[in-house]
């Protein structure tokens, strides 16, 4: 035990960089914000930044009343013991929903350009209430998952956050179904571009940057046994896996198509992080370069599949970017740790299996139903005139860009309002939608 007022200032020092560290990782919502509104049509970046804002606002608040109680009772304490009244235990709760949160906004970007924003909130109130502390209660809390020796590891989300956010995301679309002209009656994709590169890559490295407290920031403890060697590791291994899955995801999509695409670049660079984010503090320094090469390169791969095989529309990518790299990293834990972190291979590997498998299995019904729920009842999705409108104009009654094309009476990205005033388009009335426009904007979407 340390001399008592050593004992005190580093805890201190540790609650001090607690705090730090929940700060940057609630910086990844502007990050979030940036690259989500860069990928979906201007018709629809109002709504996206609301969907960011409300995601943060709905759920803390949930996590705060229901959900750290939820996970303290799966994990095998109590409600109370979750919903803390002590300075320090909110210290904690914050540091926890700062996780949380980081979830819930993923789903947004999977849903883009025609979820309901009350269905929406609606399922981000549950997420953060329920589904998500469920998750947390078996793993972080409860440590309920193992076979043999070998407990399921995730140190900072990678399946825990990421992983059931990318699998949440892709559920949630499935359930929605694709945008309008996003699939032609044979079955072949039409690519919808997002409005702004620029965004997009500023997004990506602000949550590159945020991704150091999400990561590093789990390491930092103060004490008897300041954790030196780990936090280098971490620091090292998240920042070599952040760089090899941008090159990974570049590679593979230069080899695809002849050319760099530069939005698998940035998504590329995010898979790297999501897949080393649940083994930073055990991977080796080559491991490093295994799971964030790999998490990269699966990116174009996966995206196709979901694309072109299973026919969900992903709108930013979030499954091969959170879910199948998250769930790459975690199984990867064995094969890339240093020795002395793993005493079974096999058993190790097991029980990251059944880590990946449950919570997979539960974020599946558990999103399946809230969605399918919405859906059955008509709350799920805009209308097709709204959708053609965007839901900047339908849902928020703003356009996001209104010097742009007012004169002519359409929205920014060419979305179709017919003869109606602006004024008329911002009270969110109806709009007249012909032939010979669906047709031109599938010709400019194409």
């Amino acid at each position: 035990m340390l001399y008592e007022p050593l004992q005190v200032s580093a805890d201190a020092l540790n609650y001090t960089w607690i705090l730090v560290a929940s700060f940057l990782i609630f910086f990844m919502h502007a990050g979030f914000a940036m690259l989500e509104a860069g990928q979906v049509r201007s018709k629809n970046v109002a709504n996206q930044l609301t969907k960011n804002l409300l995601t943060w606002s709905v759920g803390v608040t949930m996590f705060f009343l229901v959900g750290a109680g939820i996970s303290g009772l799966v994990g095998g304490s109590d409600f109370a013991a979750g919903f803390t009244t002590s300075g320090t235990g909110w210290i904690d709760w914050l540091y926890g929903a700062v996780f949380a949160m980081t979830a819930a906004t993923i789903v947004s970007g999977a849903v883009a350009g025609r979820a309901k924003l009350r269905a929406y909130v609606g399922y981000t109130f549950l997420l953060a209430a329920v589904i998500y502390p469920v998750v947390t209660g078996l793993t972080w809390a409860g440590s309920h998952i193992s076979f043999g020796g070998a407990v399921f590891t995730d140190f900072a989300g990678g399946m825990i956050v990421h992983g059931m956010g990318g699998v949440a995301g892709l559920t949630a679309a499935w359930v929605l179904g694709p945008r309008m002209d996003r699939y032609n009656d044979d079955g072949t994709a039409n690519v919808i571009p997002g409005h702004s590169m620029t965004f997009a890559v500023l997004g990506t490295l602000i949550l590159a940057f945020g991704w150091y407290g999400f990561n590093v920031g789990t390491s930092a403890i103060i004490g008897e046994e300041f954790l030196g060697a780990q936090l280098g590791r971490v620091a090292m291994t998240t920042t070599i896996s952040m760089a090899c899955g941008a090159m990974g995801a570049g590679l593979v999509a230069w080899f695809k198509t002849g050319k760099v695409d530069t939005l698998y670049v940035a998504n590329g660079l995010l898979a790297g992080l999501v897949g080393i984010t649940a083994i930073p503090h055990t991977t080796t320094w080559w491991g490093a370069f295994v799971v964030g090469g790999l998490a990269g390169a699966q990116l174009p791969v996966v995206f196709g599949f979901v694309e072109n095989t299973l026919k969900i529309d992903d709108v930013c990518a979030v499954f091969p970017v959170h879910g199948s790299a998250g769930v790459l990293g975690t199984l990867l834990f064995p094969f890339v740790a240093a020795p002395q972190f793993v005493d079974s291979v096999v058993d190790a590997f097991v029980a990251q299996v059944i880590g990946v498998a449950v919570i997979t299995a539960w974020t599946v019904v558990a999103t399946g139903v809230v969605w399918g729920a919405f859906k059955a009842t008509g709350q799920a999705r805009v209308t097709p005139q709204h959708e053609r409108d965007g839901l900047d104009v339908s849902e928020h009654g703003v356009e996001t860009y209104p010097e742009f094309g007012e004169d002519e009476g359409v929205v920014a990205d060419g979305g179709l309002v017919g003869d109606q005033t602006s004024s008329e388009r911002r009270s969110g009335g109806g709009t007249v939608v012909t032939n010979e426009n669906v047709a031109a904007q599938r010709g400019d979407d194409e």
